[in-house]
């Protein structure tokens, strides 16, 4: 595993804590294996393609988690070698960006998207946090999307839809599962830097001609506003997830957290 983080870490921070990131070979997922990691806790993570050279796990399942199978294999692997898991991650998410319109949605995109964006993290939460309620203690964090308040009309819409969904679940959920000991919270990224952010400006390129600088200050016109002027860095996300799993936010579930750069307006 690298060093080559930007914030100072407690190496024990995390220390004795079994974690799952799901979709952690890339991106925001990746930065928070890294960051659990370097903090001391015992770290597995999933993802469909191979894990990254550069990145390293205690436990890596590759596993397509949008389906029920791939969903319990990694639970079978997890129960079978941890016994369970004191914190929860559900990071795996994704979208397609063709502006296509309702009309032109077909039913199966509308399952995959929320297969992948909601679905995967109901399994997950179904499987695992009975383990946390017997022991009295866990966190959950849901990684959902500014979409979910501000989508993208004719683009984005099952995504922005799922996301909408997750939130509202993650809500429910903290309430039902907090009398137990469990915290739940969701957290909302905007425009970061990954490398599906870059597949957008790379789209964007292509279809206008744009330089890339061009791209990224459309999509920043496209939210509306971004008040801090720049993406966010996945290791900011990282952070963030790492508070509210920490005991520091010992006081806090239920919340959507957005860590956005001020783009949502107030309402």
């Amino acid at each position: 595993m690298t060093t080559d983080y930007p914030f100072k870490v407690h190496a024990d921070e995390f220390s004795g804590k079994r974690v799952l990131i799901t979709g952690g070979t890339k991106g925001m997922g990746a930065a928070t294996v890294r960051r659990f990691g370097l903090s001391g806790a015992k770290v597995a993570t999933t993802g469909r393609s191979v894990m990254p050279k550069d990145l390293s796990a205690d436990l890596f399942i590759q596993a397509d988690i949008a389906t029920t199978a791939g969903v319990e294999a990694v639970v079978d692997r997890i129960l079978s070698e941890w016994g369970g898991i004191d914190i929860l991650v559900n990071n795996a998410g994704g979208t397609k960006t063709e502006a296509v319109g309702f009309q032109g949605i077909a039913d199966e995109e509308w399952h995959d998207m929320l297969d992948l964006n909601l679905m995967a993290a109901v399994r997950f939460d179904r499987a695992l946090i009975p383990g946390m309620i017997e022991r009295g203690s866990g966190a959950v964090i849901h990684i959902s999307s500014i979409a979910r308040q501000m989508p993208f009309p004719k683009a984005e819409v099952p995504y922005a839809a799922a996301k909408a969904a997750l939130t509202t679940y993650s809500k429910a959920l903290a309430k039902e599962v907090g009398p137990h000991g469990i915290r739940v919270n969701a957290l909302s990224p905007g425009f970061i830097e990954t490398s599906g952010s870059a597949g957008v400006i790379e789209e964007i390129m292509a279809q206008t001609g744009m330089s890339a600088v061009e791209a990224k200050q459309e999509i920043i016109n496209m939210l509306g506003s971004l008040p801090l002027g720049r993406p966010g860095r996945p290791e900011e996300i990282a952070e963030t997830i790492c508070f509210l799993a920490s005991d520091r936010a010992g006081f806090i579930s239920g919340i959507d957290c957005p860590v956005d750069g001020g783009t949502v307006p107030t309402i």
